[in-house]
């Protein structure tokens, strides 16, 4: 019997109340995005930066509950007002969803955390860095002969990964290649070093999976790059 979950929503009890001298430093177009704890007191930012002379709009992400409201998987699946956009404002804290904006758009990301107000600007050199990676990833993939498939049946991952039949399709697209399909509930990266003739792991979950590209014991390549070669 599957358990059910519920999930809670919380609410920041930190407002936001951004600097004039720090909107000095943002470009005038700008689209605002937030973790969920803050995306109810966008409406109250736009009224700020209206203020600072700073015209605003706000994300829309296909997956997500609220307007403004950014997840951290689902960089293909925003949607914003790309030619009037200079740059991005994201408010909340950590790294995890400013990289979603760098990956999904190709413009700049400013962030500022509300709880140690700190602000900084993330270019496109960060989002560069990134790109390497799985460009460095795809080379292995192509010229690997044992392939590692990640599968996972974790729930809320289901909603994430692509269909099987995709996944499936894989052995008939490279034809010269050997795919092990490794189904598990939780991902161990740990375990996956029980594979040593595995090459190259392909992750067909959360793409940001590939976050923690450190922790695989061999390169790993999202399979919606795979699936376009």
């Amino acid at each position: 019997m599957a358990m059910k979950l519920l999930f809670i929503e919380t609410k920041a009890n930190v407002g936001i109340d951004f600097p004039e001298k720090l909107a000095s430093k943002l470009p005038k177009r700008l689209c605002l995005a937030a973790s969920v704890q803050f995306s109810h007191q966008l409406p109250q930012l736009q009224q700020q930066l209206k203020g600072y002379g700073k015209e605003t709009s706000l994300l829309k992400a296909r997956h997500s509950k609220h307007v403004g409201q950014i997840l951290g998987c689902g960089y293909s699946k925003m949607e914003f007002d790309s030619a009037n956009t200079d740059a991005f404002l994201y408010v909340g804290d950590g790294m995890f969803h400013p990289e979603t904006l760098l990956l999904g758009s190709d413009k700049d990301v400013y962030t500022f955390d509300p709880f140690t107000k700190e602000f900084k600007m993330l270019g496109r050199e960060w989002a560069e860095r990134i790109r390497k990676k799985e460009k460095g990833a795809l080379l292995t993939f192509l010229s690997s002969d044992n392939i590692g498939v990640v599968v996972t049946v974790k729930p809320g991952q289901l909603g994430v990964q692509v269909s099987f039949k995709q996944i499936f399709s894989l052995q008939q697209k490279f034809p010269d290649k050997k795919f092990y399909y490794l189904v598990c509930d939780t991902i161990d990266f740990t375990q996956l070093a029980n594979f040593p003739f595995v090459q190259c792991f392909v992750n067909t979950a959360c793409h940001r999976m590939t976050d923690d590209y450190d922790k695989f014991p061999k390169p790993v390549i999202n399979i919606e790059e795979v699936l376009k070669i």
